[in-house]
């Protein structure tokens, strides 16, 4: 039977884009006949992330998960995320000669940038090194490719994402939702400050404004916008529900690597507007009829309520977690075909 360790810092009870992409990836892999270990901030000790206590900081040292990496003899090994673990076991993997992948989920150097003075140059440094080490590394877009094949990242594979079109669903409209007025343009993710929420809270817009997520910036921003509605965290049936009930689904992030929240809308048979930034400039690219793009966000909203649900609907469904998986193993199994890598 085929083995692999998976190593994230990304993990439950966070709800986020990379845990959901980790955890449908796994699920899939299991049907796939793969035996799967996961190494996750639940198996130690941790610290909550400084101005993101949402995020669990695990207090492992390298020993502890080159011990847990050699005990398991996985087959291979897939770091999804720079920090403290995925470390840990990139250190293991470069003493041991043990070739393994990563994935470029997350602009670290962008959202620590946001939070404190680092230049971002000196993060990118450090997020290159990281990945150049193993064989091959992991991007969910061409355009993301591109730009960190520019920088200097090396060894870029494809790895797209899925959408569980049987949960995302179009479904019928109540005629005021949430109590409030149509149309009713929602965004749904963390509230936090590098999804560059303001964007969307400050536009001129017909309706009512919904945020469904939860967040360190939620407090501040709900105190900001009193008349747009914060519904809080909401997963599974209830998330899907609260999509069914948008007219226009807004992105204004300009730091996601994909968007994982725009398939989840447009399944639910909602067009989406955004900027024309990796993640929906991608998915969207050739499909006006979907959702809009410009860099004025307004005038996105406003087309995006002349799109197509059924557009949407059918574009959403040419995503799936099968497919997004099978290009995950195969790059997995193309970083074990090559010698390791020094890179770094």
């Amino acid at each position: 039977m085929k083995k692999i360790a998976i190593v994230t810092d990304a993990w439950r009870p966070q709800i986020n884009g990379v845990v959901r992409s980790i955890e449908n990836t796994v699920e899939e892999l299991r049907r796939m006949g793969i035996e799967v270990t996961l190494i996750t901030p639940q198996m130690f000790s941790s610290i909550p992330c400084p101005t993101y206590p949402e995020i669990r900081l695990a207090l492992a040292t390298p020993g502890q998960v080159g011990q847990m990496l050699a005990q398991e003899q996985r087959s291979f090994v897939h770091i999804a995320t720079e920090g403290p673990l995925g470390l840990s076991a990139r250190g293991w993997c470069m003493r041991n000669g043990k070739p393994f992948s990563t994935s470029y989920h997350t602009r670290f150097p962008e959202y620590v940038s946001a939070r404190w003075p680092i230049p971002e140059s000196l993060l990118y440094g450090y997020v290159r090194r990281f990945h150049n080490a193993g064989n091959v590394c992991m991007v969910a877009t061409e355009s993301l490719e591109q730009e960190l094949s520019a920088k200097g990242f090396q060894n870029l594979r494809r790895w797209s994402r899925g959408i569980d079109a049987r949960l995302f669903r179009p479904m019928a409209k109540l005629e005021t939702p949430f109590g409030l007025p149509r149309p009713i343009f929602m965004t749904v993710g963390r509230v936090a400050v590098e999804k560059n929420l303001p964007a969307f809270l400050d536009l001129d817009l017909p309706g009512s404004k919904v945020v469904v997520g939860d967040g360190p910036a939620r407090e501040e921003l709900q105190a900001r916008y009193p008349h747009v509605h914060f519904t809080g965290f909401r997963t599974g049936e209830a998330l899907a529900e609260a999509y069914g009930q948008a007219d226009v689904f807004v992105f204004p992030s300009k730091t996601d690597t994909f968007g994982n929240t725009i398939l989840e809308a447009m399944a639910s048979g909602i067009p989406v507007a955004a900027h024309p930034v990796t993640g929906p400039g991608d998915i969207l690219k050739n499909h006006e009829d979907a959702g809009a793009l410009d860099d004025d966000l307004r005038a996105a909203c406003l087309r995006a309520l002349q799109c197509s649900p059924a557009a949407a609907r059918a574009l959403a469904e040419s995503y799936s977690w099968r497919a997004a998986t099978e290009q995950f193993w195969a790059n997995v199994e193309l970083a074990n075909s090559a010698p390791f890598c020094m890179a770094a």
